[in-house]
């Protein structure tokens, strides 16, 4: 927990409501969004019981399983599921637009929108990646055979569980964590992985206090479980008595399932209009682009009859993965600092940023000493904060993410002020003389940091069969008996 979130929630606990951590919201919110709310069966490895499904919050489907350790009633399930969800899916794959790429030299092409699923909490993105693995490669003919749509739902459902795995990606996203990371609250990490006992901090029901909205979120008698575990009391009390006859009365325990699921129902969709109220951060399009790039992908891999998810990455493809989260991890923390003032405010205090007030600024500086001439500016900043960079460093100005100040010197004036010279270079145009508006003026104020959204090269990686035999790679030779 960062210094400010802690203060934050020591704020909301004195104050008793949630204290604001972000200005803007920093996920892509859909107007059109797949609602999920999985229930699985105690004792059994990711038993589908039911869920609660769909795109309105007045037009809700349940699913019920009447015998979740019957397989056949297990993949009914799964295709009433494939039902609900592959028309969503297929609903975005009807219109394309072109894209330039190679600097406008071609053009590839992409879907103008993407789905958009929705669970309570990562539990339920954990069902959904199990539910996926246990499905994408059943076979719909022979013995075992099941619905035709069930092992495509297997393999929509693991793109999306990936996609979850990609820092910024907002192709499936879990309210819990979505609602953390733009509030605080007055109580733990863990008792905000509770939807019911975050959304009483958050949106407390009228006419009650915020202890008495947690107190009656945390009695399961009040408010069940946001799934996909069951509330013990429930499962004993309930649920075993009519789940232990041949033949369940469907009806009843439908009936019991609506009522355990639609208190969370609500709760959802009184989540997404809550994060509806705060304005998207400046590069959430640009990651819901990303996405859209990702699901146009393997929307058209899907329809080339390409093959299912493998059931485990080989050495390569998983160092490969790796790489690539690593970066969007660091992309998606810099992104998220550049959008809000009150995320890079950490940096801040961290010694990473520092707002300072230019005093000085020479726009037509030219450097001669290499092969030809280059515009490189020079500029002086004074700031109150304290500066924790050293000569030769790169900084960068979320106002200029395009160009790069490399620290020339950093003088103590007296124990409030520190003067920094700067040399800029980049996002100045191609000219010897820069284009207005590119160079900080004198009494400009400008916020310096170490993050940068700089491009940075991926790692590269050998081929499978370069790799040693312990990674996949070609066995190791004989023995040659003496």
């Amino acid at each position: 927990m960062s210094t400010l979130t802690a203060l934050a929630r020591a704020q909301a606990r004195a104050e008793g409501r949630a204290q604001p951590i972000a200005t803007v919201r920093h996920l892509h919110l859909h107007a059109r969004p797949f609602v999920l709310i999985p229930y699985a069966m105690a004792g059994e490895a990711n038993a589908p019981l039911a869920a609660l499904a769909g795109t309105g919050p007045d037009d809700p489907r349940l699913l019920v399983v009447a015998q979740p350790r019957n397989r056949d009633d297990r993949f009914d399930f799964a295709a009433e599921l494939a039902e609900l969800l592959l028309p969503y899916v297929d609903s975005f794959t009807a219109v394309a637009e072109a894209v330039a790429v190679d600097r406008g030299r071609d053009v590839r092409y992409r879907y103008v929108d993407a789905p958009q699923l929705w669970v309570p909490n990562t539990g339920g993105v954990d069902f959904i990646r199990l539910f996926g693995r246990s499905t994408r490669f059943r076979t719909t003919e022979g013995e075992y055979a099941v619905p035709a749509g069930v092992p495509l739902l297997g393999r929509w459902l693991t793109f999306f569980a990936g996609s979850a795995e990609v820092p910024g990606s907002s192709l499936l996203l879990n309210a819990v964590q979505a609602l953390s990371s733009h509030w605080a609250t007055g109580q733990s990490s863990a008792e905000d992985a509770q939807l019911a006992a975050l959304m009483a901090w958050l949106r407390p029901p009228p006419g009650r206090s915020v202890p008495e909205a947690v107190a009656a979120a945390e009695d399961p008698a009040v408010t069940p479980p946001a799934g996909p575990a069951t509330d013990p009391s429930f499962d004993n009390h309930v649920l075993a008595p009519l789940l232990s006859v041949a033949d369940p009365d469907v009806a009843e325990l439908t009936e019991v399932l609506r009522a355990q699921l639609m208190p969370t129902w609500r709760l959802m969709w009184q989540a997404l209009e809550l994060l509806g109220t705060l304005p998207p951060g400046a590069r959430v399009a640009s990651r819901w682009d990303g996405d859209r790039d990702a699901f146009s992908a393997f929307a058209q891999h899907v329809a080339e009859g390409g093959p299912p998810q493998p059931r485990r990455d080989g050495a390569v493809a998983a160092a490969a993965r790796l790489s690539r989260l690593e970066a969007a991890a660091t992309r998606y923390a810099v992104q998220r600092a550049f959008d809000d003032p009150l995320v890079m405010a950490e940096h801040r205090l961290a010694g990473a940023a520092f707002a300072a007030e230019v005093t000085l600024a020479k726009a037509d500086r030219i450097d001669d000493s290499g092969k030809r001439p280059v515009l490189r500016p020079r500029i002086m900043v004074v700031t109150p904060e304290p500066v924790r960079v050293e000569p030769g460093a790169a900084l960068t100005s979320p106002a200029r993410p395009g160009q790069k100040a490399t620290v020339i010197a950093v003088t103590r004036l007296d124990e409030a002020k520190t003067e920094v010279l700067l040399e800029l270079s980049g996002g100045m145009g191609r000219k010897l003389v820069a284009e207005p508006g590119s160079v900080p003026e004198v009494g400009e104020r400008i916020l310096l940091t170490t993050l940068s959204e700089a491009y940075r090269p991926g790692g590269a990686f050998p081929e499978p069969d370069q790799t040693p035999w312990t990674h996949g790679g070609p066995p190791a030779p004989a023995a040659v008996p003496e």
